[in-house]
């Protein structure tokens, strides 16, 4: 048996694998033929392939100078903010073509503000041959141009609303549409209106749209007690589409009743709300009417619909109060909320040194009166007045022994001077109506609004609701400025009337027109 001897093989030489090279056919350089696309190095390949063909360079965007508003093709006016996203995002719209590469980076490049110029960097990115992909980046400017938006068009145009909300109270003063001017400044609810124009008796709010007038509807129905109509006048119509065009109305009527008002209930309704004493003062307003017997410090609240239903007036408003003074007063430790139940002995200022005729009365005020203090009240003995639900309370024969001979309401404090306030309220720009305020009209408003700004500062939870904000810095300043005499004025001023109720600086606000940075330089 044979084996088989293995043979060494001989050794065979392991040549290399090369690829096939092809010359470049623009600038002749050596290139793999099996990976190159269109026989192009990658420098000829960026130099000759231009993947943002077809995109515009230039373009035009149209802005409002009114409201800053940037017009969004084919018709919608949208806000954005210098170099933000949103402008950013609206400049790329803008553009043909962009939807066919794929888009790396877009930024800002700084121009001047008055240039009317904004450029933009972007980066693309797009496969230009089989394996090759290309990224270029490319500067686009744009063209600020100005056009006026529909909406700025028909503010300055007569005669273009379409919804118009007239809030009407018939009282002999403005004192509640002071308050509710303010509770619409604090929530902004006037942003929609394209004019505010002030008439007898209130003011009328104009829109384009009528969603914003049941907006503002809605608003005052949330924070006051008032009712609402409904009205709507055909404009045109088109007869072969019946498409119609309307103008619509929406009466709006506050509740005649304001704070501080003496008011007496139907017997009826006071015994539905709490068995309340009919004879009471309303000592605030919201979205339904708060009353209070001083006498018991019970309170009542009537909402508006319930009010509607068997309305009534007042029996004495706020220009009727009489000034007395405490000549002695006597706590009787009953409290609810910030209402202190007391007996005083009060006497008419005018009274005095001429007779020394006193009254007895309960009241809630016992808090904040001592025995000197002024205060104001209605004089009810020897009073008459012309009122059913008042004569129907003296015929009771279960209420009439409960009148009081004076109902005490606030206390008063002496102003001798017009003290300059740290604080200040905003006032929206009204347009006044066809007839100007008479001379005697013009100073009963300007009362008015004094009488507002005192209570503001004597009711805390009024001010609450409100937005008040610091008085303006170049006015302090002067005042600073003034010299030794002032300040000893003011000095004065402050040793006449130390108990005036005065308003913390950490409860107003700072307004940004005020908030800007000084140039030193």
């Amino acid at each position: 048996m044979e084996i088989d001897i293995p043979i060494p093989l001989p050794h065979r030489t392991q040549i290399p694998h090369t690829n096939a090279t092809i010359l470049c056919c623009n600038c002749g350089v050596e290139i793999d033929g099996t990976i190159s696309a269109g026989a192009l190095c990658n420098e000829c390949v960026k130099l000759t392939v231009d993947i943002s063909e077809g995109i515009q360079r230039e373009a035009t965007l149209h802005t409002c100078r009114d409201c800053e508003r940037w017009l969004q093709p084919p018709s919608q006016w949208v806000t954005a903010a210098p170099e933000s996203r949103e402008l950013l995002a609206l400049c790329l719209r803008k553009l043909r073509g962009l939807s066919k590469v794929r888009i790396i980076d877009a930024s800002f490049i700084w121009t001047e503000p008055h240039s009317k110029r904004i450029k933009v960097k972007i980066t693309l990115q797009q496969e230009a041959f089989e394996g090759t992909i290309l990224q270029q980046t490319f500067e686009v400017e744009y063209v600020v141009a100005s056009h006026q938006c529909p909406d700025c068009a028909k503010s300055f145009t007569a005669n273009t609303w379409r919804s118009v909300v007239q809030v009407r109270q018939k009282v002999p003063h403005k004192r509640t549409f002071l308050y509710l001017e303010q509770l619409i400044l604090k929530h902004s609810a006037h942003k929609d209106t394209i004019n505010i124009k002030e008439v007898k008796d209130g003011l009328d709010f104009y829109y384009s749209q009528r969603n914003h007038a049941e907006k503002f509807v809605d608003f005052l129905t949330s924070v006051a007690p008032v009712r609402s109509k409904k009205s709507q006048e055909l404009i045109s119509m088109d007869i072969h589409t019946s498409s119609k065009s309307y103008k619509f109305t929406f009466s709006i009527e506050l509740v005649p009743i304001c704070k501080d008002d003496l008011v007496c209930l139907p017997l009826k309704l006071a015994k539905q709300v709490g068995n309340i004493a009919p004879l009471t003062l309303c000592y605030r307003v919201g979205n339904s009417i708060n009353l209070i017997d001083p006498s018991t410090l019970q309170t009542a609240d009537i909402p508006a619909p319930i009010y509607w239903r068997s309305s009534f007036n007042t029996l004495a408003d706020a220009p009727e109060l009489v000034e007395f003074i405490v000549m002695d007063i006597e706590p009787t430790g009953v409290q609810k909320g910030r209402f202190f139940l007391a007996e005083a002995t009060v006497a008419r200022a005018s009274d005095l040194g001429s007779n020394g005729a006193t009254y007895f009365t309960r009241t809630h005020l016992g808090g904040i009166l001592h025995p000197g203090d002024s205060v104001m009240g209605y004089h009810l003995s020897g009073t008459n007045f012309n009122n059913p639900q008042f004569e129907a309370l003296e015929d009771s024969n279960a209420h009439s022994s409960t009148i009081p001979d004076v109902m005490l309401v606030k206390k008063y404090y002496e102003r001798k001077k017009k003290k300059s306030r740290n604080w200040r309220l905003k006032r929206m720009n009204k347009e006044e109506g066809e007839v100007l305020p008479r001379k005697q009209d013009q100073q009963r408003m300007d009362q008015d609004y004094e009488m507002f700004l005192r209570d503001v500062e004597e009711d805390q939870e009024l001010r609450s609701t409100m937005a008040l904000y610091k008085a303006q810095q170049a006015k302090k300043l002067r005042d600073q400025m003034e010299g030794v005499e002032t300040a000893s004025a003011a000095e004065t001023e402050e040793t006449e009337g130390d108990d005036i109720p005065t308003i913390d600086m950490d409860e107003l606000l700072d307004e940004f027109e005020e908030l800007d940075v000084a140039d030193n330089q």
